[in-house]
């Protein structure tokens, strides 16, 4: 734990380093604010004195002590809002550094991490944990900074009205720091447990409600139910467990304060009454000093636990920060076109050591060929696709595009070549040609209309009430299954790469829909190797060159008619799925 409560501090360190400046200012009105708290438990102990008796009233001096404390109110007021005002600034442009890493990180992490996490529990870090990361920063500045500067001015002052009393009150601290110290070992294991917790609880959450539909048409609401019930337990009993051990800070440290004003006052008193110079006003002070002493450490106490949330939080974080990032080249100037011809060579890949699934895979494709890939479910279409696009790397072996290795360009160039359809369409919220757009920000009005119109998108969106200006995604506008596959299709269009991969681009879409989609997949085709996977073969008999998969190997390859003619594996799925 302490090593891991290190580690994490420094990182938050490190964020926190361009804000020195804004830190050290900071400093000045805190140090203000605590002089000025200070001061009112003398100037209220002087009026004290200034009220001998009945009849004895020092007025002016008693007026005088009024306005000092009244002076000191306000320059307490201003001076804490002037650093709660810089230091919430800085806690909150910290996260803000960090918050934009986490979520800079994502687009550098490998696809096989975010197969391998629910996407709740990413979401989680990156908002709710940094959030609490935050509250964490806040309270650690204003707690400790004016805890340790009000411990030690009161120290000064009480030593310098009455030695023997402050060391009655010193000799007390070592309670709080135990209670301090009994708190925080044991907060710790399960602050970190509910964070951990909290981060699983919100990806099931969001995977459950993503696949709602499933659920329901499946039955299975009431295996959803139990195991939601059973994670809502586990985080239930952390919560409490931590909950319970942060909340005895306040009773135990209230506890060593009331011990501390108690033996404070007793020997006070004795002083008061054996005279020497120690007066009621002098014991009143005093009784307030020490009180002010005590109650720094019941906040540094509270402080401490929240703060151990907070660094369990932030390890979540920068547990993801810090994920290994996919190893890349940097950018080069290529203009060149790419003709398109493609050729895997000898290449193997498996997800796991333990199970093969691609394996000794050779294939040449030459620019402008429509090739189709079929073949049973974890035969390693997809598979094929991925290490082509190189969501994955091969494990053996060369895939290259006009003769250069795909391994020798940046990713980015190297997808710059190719435009991709998926089965499952993504679309953001916000206006049809922003969306059309994503990938060619630069994309004049003209140019986004013509790409509609090329993939047979711009009758409907015309028809839209705000045309290209219509806002959609995130419950606005409702478009069809259909509708949103040709905006993904325009946009492949507007790149106009010279690699197409159709990726079971039609399989959930109804018949019309794909009659119009096939269209706009003719036009989008032309002139451009294209890779087709597609579970209805009858989106594919026109491919130039049809490869057979199974089990990672190509067992069949050939035009439509060829293949049928041979009346082997791809005639078996043929006529299995026509009938």
């Amino acid at each position: 734990m302490k090593n891991n409560t290190s580690s994490t501090m420094k990182k938050i360190i490190k964020y926190l380093k361009k804000y020195i400046p804004a830190i050290v200012l900071s400093l000045i009105p805190a140090s203000l604010s605590v002089i000025a708290s200070l001061m009112i438990p003398r100037y209220v102990g002087y009026g004290i004195d200034a009220m001998i008796g009945e009849g004895l009233v020092d007025n002016e001096l008693l007026n005088s002590n009024i306005l000092k404390i009244l002076v000191c109110v306000g320059v307490y007021a201003v001076c804490q809002w002037l650093f709660t005002l810089v230091i919430n600034r800085v806690a909150y442009n910290t996260v803000k550094d960090i918050r934009s890493d986490a979520f800079m990180k994502t687009t550098k992490l490998p696809v096989s991490y975010m197969d391998g996490h629910p996407h709740g529990e990413t979401v989680s870090r990156i908002i709710s944990d940094t959030e609490q990361l935050g509250d964490g920063l806040i309270m650690g500045f204003a707690g400790l900074f004016t805890g340790i500067a009000t411990i030690i001015g009161t120290l000064v002052i009480m030593f310098s009205m009455n030695v023997p009393m402050a060391l009655a009150v010193v000799l007390l601290t070592p309670l709080s720091l135990f209670v301090a110290r009994f708190v925080t070992t044991r907060t710790h294991r399960f602050f970190t447990e509910q964070t951990k917790l909290k981060g699983e609880q919100t990806g099931f959450t969001e995977e459950s409600i993503n696949g709602i539909k499933t659920v329901k048409t499946s039955g299975g609401e009431k295996e959803k139910k139990e195991k939601f019930k059973e994670i809502n337990e586990r985080y239930t009993k952390a919560s409490l467990m931590a909950i319970f051990f942060s909340s005895l800070t306040n009773p135990l440290t209230r506890f060593v304060n009331s011990t501390v004003y108690a033996v404070t006052a007793l020997i006070g008193a004795v002083y008061a009454l054996s005279g020497g110079g120690f007066t009621v006003g002098m014991l009143s002070s005093f009784l307030s000093y020490s009180g002010s002493y005590a109650k720094p450490f019941n906040e540094i106490s509270s402080v401490i636990t929240e703060f151990q949330n907070s660094i369990a939080c932030g390890a979540r974080v920068f547990e993801l920060i810090e994920e290994k990032e996919i190893e890349d080249m940097e950018e080069r100037n290529s203009h060149v076109k790419t003709q398109g011809s493609v050729s895997f060579k000898n290449v193997y890949f498996s997800y796991t050591e333990e199970k093969p699934l691609i394996e000794d895979f050779s294939l040449e494709v030459k620019a402008g060929e429509h090739i189709a890939i079929v073949g049973p479910t974890g035969c390693g279409k997809t598979t094929l696709i991925n290490i082509l696009m190189r969501f994955y790397d091969a494990k053996k072996g060369d895939i290259c595009i006009d003769g250069e290795s795909i391994y020798d360009m940046p990713r980015a160039e190297l997808r710059g070549k190719m435009g991709m359809v998926l089965q499952d369409t993504w679309i953001k919220r916000g206006t049809v040609k922003e969306n059309i757009a994503i990938g060619k920000a630069d994309a004049t009005d003209e140019e986004i209309v013509e790409a509609a119109k090329a993939c047979l998108a711009d009758d409907f969106i015309k028809k839209l009430p705000e045309g290209y200006d219509t806002v959609i995604g995130s419950g606005e506008t409702e478009l069809s299954g259909g509708q949103i596959q040709l905006i993904c299709i325009a946009r492949v269009m507007l790149r106009d790469p010279s690699i197409l991969i159709l990726d079971e681009a039609t399989s959930s879409i109804d018949t019309r829909s794909e009659m119009i989609i096939a269209g706009a997949f003719d036009k989008l085709t032309v002139g451009k190797t294209s890779f087709i996977v597609a579970h209805r073969l009858s989106t594919i008999i026109n491919a130039d060159l049809i490869l057979v998969m199974r089990d990672g190997k190509i067992v069949e390859k050939g035009n439509h008619k060829e293949l049928l003619s041979q009346k082997g594996f791809y005639y078996e799925l043929y006529n299995s799925r026509i009938k």
